[in-house]
C-alpha cells in the first residue's frame, strides 16, 4: 500500500464558527427559576393556560431525576444557562429580510438562508437564540390555507389548533428535558396543512445559538390534515465556545389520515453544545411519517425520532445519520411503536466515528398484541475508520402479536486497505479516497435531501476529515 501522505483538504470552520456581538433587546438573568419562568410567559403576553402549563411543566422538572442511561450528563449546571435572550423585541418577528438588523442578517446570509428562500423554499422561517426573527411563507401557499408561523405567534393567532394539539404528543411528564422544555419553550415552527392540500415546495427552518452559555428551547408543532402532504427542513448550527450551550428542543408532528409528512434534520451544532431533543410523530390511518436525521457537531447528543402508527395501514421510515469525531458523544436511534393491524415501519441507522468518537444507536419496536399484519424492519450500519473509536448499538424489540413479520440486522466495519489502495492508485491522496468511501457508505442518506443540503453533508464530511489522516 502506497505512504500515507500528509496533504489535507484546505477547509477551515469559518462559516459556522463566527460570534455577534451579544446585543439583546431582553434577556432573562441566567439560572432557572419560577420567576424566569413567569417572566418568559409574561413577556410573550401568553394566555392563562399557557402560564399554567409551563409552571407544571417546571414542577415536574424539578421532581424528574437525571436519565441514568445512556451518556452522562452530569456535568450540566441547569443554573448556568440564560434561558430567553431575544436579540429583537418580544413579537418583533420580521416578514422582509431588509427589516432585519444588519449583523443577524449577516449571520443568516453566511448560512446561506435568504439564497435558500429565493431558489428553493415555500417557506422560511430563522430563530436566533430564543427569539424567532424572520417568518415568512410563499403567498401562493398561504393562498391553500398553509400556515407557517413561529410556535409564539400560533398562541396568539392560532389558539384552538394549538391548545388541540400542543403537548398531547409530548407531554411535559414525558421526560425531564421534554419537561424543561415546556417550561422555558420559546419560538420553533408551527405549520398546518389544511385537508387535501399539497404544499408541494419544503418548508424550512433554521437555529442559530449565537450568546455564550445560552439554552435554545424550541417548540415545533406540525400539524397535515387529512391528505394533505408537506415537507418540513430544519438546519442547526452555533460557534464554538469554551462553556457549553444547552438545546433541548420538543417536536411533535401529527398525521391524520392519508397525510404525508417528511421532516429532514441536518444538524451541525458546535462540539460545545449539549443537544437534548424530543422528537414524536403520531400517524394515522393509511398516513406515512418519515423522519430524515443528520447528526453531525455537539458535545452530546440524545435524540430518538419516533413514530407512533396509530391508524390501520398506517407507515413509517426513519433514515438516520450519526457522525462523531473526537470528544464528541451522538446517542441517536428510533422508535417505531405499531399499535393498529396492517402498519409497517422500516428503520435505517447509519453512524461513522473517527479520531476516538462514540456513536450509539438505541432503538425500540413495538408491537402491540391485536396489532396483527404487522411488518416492521430494522437495519443498522456502523463504519470505524480507525482502531480506536466506538460504536455500540442497543436494539431493544416488544413483540406481543405472533402474526408479525419483523427483521433486525447489524453491520460494523472498517475501511479496507485495498479500497484506499484502489483509489489512490488512480490519483487521489489518502484523505480524499477515505472521504469518497465514507461519502459512499452515506450515498443512501445524502439522496434523500435537497441538492444544497447534501453538498453542505459533502463539505461536513470533508471538514471533519482534515487531518485525520497522514
Amino acid at each position: 500500500m502506497p505512504p500515507a501522505t500528509s496533504e489535507v483538504t484546505p477547509l477551515d470552520y469559518t462559516r459556522y464558527d463566527f460570534k455577534d456581538p451579544e446585543t439583546y433587546k431582553v434577556r432573562t438573568l441566567r439560572g432557572l427559576s419560577r420567576s424566569v419562568v413567569e417572566q418568559i410567559s409574561e413577556l410573550k403576553h401568553e394566555p392563562a393556560w399557557m402560564l399554567e402549563y409551563r409552571l407544571r411543566a417546571y414542577e415536574h422538572f424539578l421532581d424528574r431525576p437525571m436519565p441514568d442511561w445512556g451518556p452522562s450528563l452530569d456535568e450540566i449546571d441547569f443554573d448556568g444557562y440564560t434561558y430567553y435572550a431575544n436579540p429583537l423585541a418580544e413579537g418583533d418577528t420580521k416578514k422582509s429580510w431588509d427589516d432585519l438588523p444588519a449583523d443577524i442578517k449577516n449571520t443568516f446570509e453566511k448560512l446561506g438562508i435568504p439564497k435558500a428562500e429565493r431558489e428553493y423554499f415555500g417557506g422560511v422561517g430563522a430563530q436566533y437564540d430564543s427569539g424567532t426573527v424572520y417568518h415568512k411563507i410563499r403567498d401562493d401557499l398561504a393562498k391553500k390555507g398553509v400556515i407557517f408561523c413561529d410556535t409564539d405567534t400560533a398562541v396568539q393567532q392560532y389558539p384552538e389548533l394549538v391548545q388541540k394539539y400542543f403537548g398531547r404528543i409530548v407531554p411535559y411528564n414525558d421526560n425531564k428535558f421534554s419537561a424543561l422544555n415546556s417550561a422555558v419553550w420559546s419560538g420553533g415552527s408551527f405549520v398546518y396543512i389544511p385537508p387535501g392540500v399539497d404544499a408541494g415546495i419544503p418548508l424550512q427552518a433554521y437555529f442559530r445559538i449565537n450568546a455564550k452559555n445560552v439554552g435554545q428551547f424550541e417548540r415545533t408543532l406540525i400539524i397535515a390534515d387529512k391528505g394533505a402532504k408537506v415537507h418540513y427542513i430544519e438546519g442547526c448550527t452555533a460557534p464554538i465556545y469554551s462553556t457549553d450551550s444547552l438545546h433541548a428542543a420538543v417536536v411533535e408532528v401529527v398525521a391524520e389520515p392519508r397525510a404525508k409528512i417528511r421532516y429532514t434534520t441536518v444538524q451541525n451544532w458546535s462540539k460545545n453544545v449539549y443537544n437534548l431533543v424530543t422528537k414524536r410523530a403520531v400517524a394515522y390511518e393509511e398516513a406515512l411519517v418519515e423522519w430524515v436525521d443528520g447528526n453531525m457537531g455537539s458535545k452530546i447528543t440524545m435524540k430518538y425520532p419516533s413514530v407512533y402508527l396509530k391508524g390501520r395501514g398506517a407507515r413509517a421510515d426513519i433514515l438516520s445519520v450519526a457522525f462523531a469525531s473526537e470528544g464528541q458523544i451522538i446517542d441517536s436511534g428510533a422508535k417505531a411503536v405499531h399499535s393498529a393491524p396492517d402498519t409497517s415501519s422500516k428503520i435505517v441507522s447509519k453512524s461513522i466515528a473517527i479520531r476516538g468518537g462514540q456513536t450509539s444507536y438505541r432503538g425500540l419496536l413495538h408491537v402491540a398484541k391485536g396489532a396483527t399484519g404487522v411488518k416492521a424492519a430494522v437495519r443498522c450500519d456502523a463504519l470505524l475508520p480507525d482502531d480506536f473509536s466506538r460504536s455500540d448499538t442497543y436494539p431493544y424489540n416488544e413483540i406481543h402479536e405472533e402474526d408479525a413479520t419483523v427483521t433486525h440486522e447489524a453491520v460494523v466495519g472498517k475501511i479496507g486497505e485495498e479500497q484506499i489502495f484502489y483509489l489512490m492508485s488512480r490519483g487521489l491522496n489518502e484523505n480524499d479516497a477515505i472521504h469518497l468511501i465514507l461519502m459512499g457508505f452515506l450515498a443512501e442518506f445524502a439522496k434523500e435531501l435537497p441538492v444544497d443540503y447534501a453538498l453542505e453533508l459533502n463539505r461536513l464530511i470533508q471538514l471533519e476529515m482534515t487531518g485525520a489522516v497522514g
